[in-house]
């Protein structure tokens, strides 16, 4: 992997048939982290089922207000998981039952504001392209901030209460501030008049011969007359340091094998670019390293299928447990997870 400041090299699109943009798959341009940081959830992933809204105020498999919470109930409606994206291989690998709570449990998180403001930005990223090439400018993009924030607000009403107690508006100021920060230093990164990318917010989704299906959202997909694929991931907070690097290459490497079993086309480059600390982090894999990441993801998949069955999830405590909204239900912290709501088929 390289570290390069300055406008990143240009790939002229030609497209990338076979996918669907976010927009088509019912997803919105989310913040997306690498697995094994502190930020937050990718909020998006696209739902577990097609008709599960993408970000529930109640987690699925719990009954309304004053229901009857019996566990045949949550039997009902409780599904086992049936894929696998970056940010869940991520959870489990962090913290099994973190993985349990957001995937079965499927219990509420609070909207936090960096991860609400990374959303912001990727959003006003995949916009600017709406614009012919020539007025792709900082300016132009820094303008369109306001507007994406009424629309993020408007789609998702809890984040009102990110700044419900900001009575004299200088905490948003600020954070929007920040936002055009973010927006502002890309322009240094890379050179928006010289890229037509082939998609934007590109849901993938692709089935091993397991069966185990993979899926995810792609910020950005360059692909070259010669037919050379680059897959782009914006991330709004630093680089991470050598020793963390392949785990930040751990989702590239993901959507670089679903783009593999789709289109039979190896990706010639994985670009991360760091918004927040002015970095672009490149990687060109091969073959080999694809097939690498779907061993792992086939035995991590194994161990998801295990818990699911024993409904023995673990926690595992590490310095990631301080930004997680979930302690209460965590026996690490004293608490205690709510009644398993699948059918248990094999003993631990």
């Amino acid at each position: 992997m390289t570290a390069t400041a300055g406008p990143a090299t240009a790939l002229e699109s030609t497209g990338l048939p076979g996918a669907t943009t976010g927009a088509e798959a019912g997803t919105g341009p989310e913040a997306a982290t690498a697995p094994g940081t502190p930020d937050a959830p990718d909020a998006r992933e696209a739902p577990a089922a097609p008709a599960a809204p993408a970000a529930p105020t109640v987690p699925e498999g719990v009954p309304p207000s004053g229901a009857d919470a019996t566990s045949e109930t949550l039997v009902a409606v409780a599904k086992s998981p049936a894929s696998l994206s970056p940010s869940r291989a991520g959870d489990f690998m962090q913290c099994p039952l973190l993985y349990r709570f957001r995937v079965i449990d499927r219990l509420p998180e609070k909207p936090s504001e960096a991860a609400t403001r990374g959303t912001l930005v990727h959003a006003v990223l995949e916009r600017l392209f709406d614009a012919p090439a020539a007025e792709r400018t900082a300016p132009r993009a820094k303008a369109l901030i306001p507007g994406q924030w009424d629309r993020l607000r408007e789609s998702r009403p809890e984040l009102l209460e990110l700044f419900a107690d900001d009575t004299d508006g200088e905490r948003l100021a600020r954070w929007l501030t920040e936002a055009e920060r973010l927006v502002e230093r890309w322009f240094t990164l890379e050179d928006p008049t010289r890229l037509e990318p082939a998609e934007r917010e590109l849901f993938v989704e692709a089935e091993l011969d397991s069966g185990l299906r993979l899926r995810g959202i792609i910020d950005r997909v360059d692909v070259a007359p010669t037919g050379e694929v680059r897959i782009v991931d914006y991330k709004t907070g630093k680089a991470p340091r050598p020793e963390y690097a392949e785990g930040a290459l751990f989702q590239m490497k993901f959507y670089a094998l679903v783009v593999w079993r789709l289109k039979k086309v190896v990706p010639r480059r994985l670009q991360l670019v760091y918004l927040g600390s002015g970095d672009v982090l490149t990687y060109d894999p091969v073959l080999a390293d694809l097939e690498r990441v779907e061993r792992k993801l086939l035995a991590l998949w194994e161990a998801i299928r295990l818990a699911t069955e024993t409904g023995d999830w673990r926690p595992r405590p590490t310095k990631l447990c301080g930004w997680c909204d979930h302690r209460a239900h965590c026996p690490e912290f004293g608490g205690t997870p709510p009644p398993y709501p699948l059918p248990l088929t094999r003993a631990t």
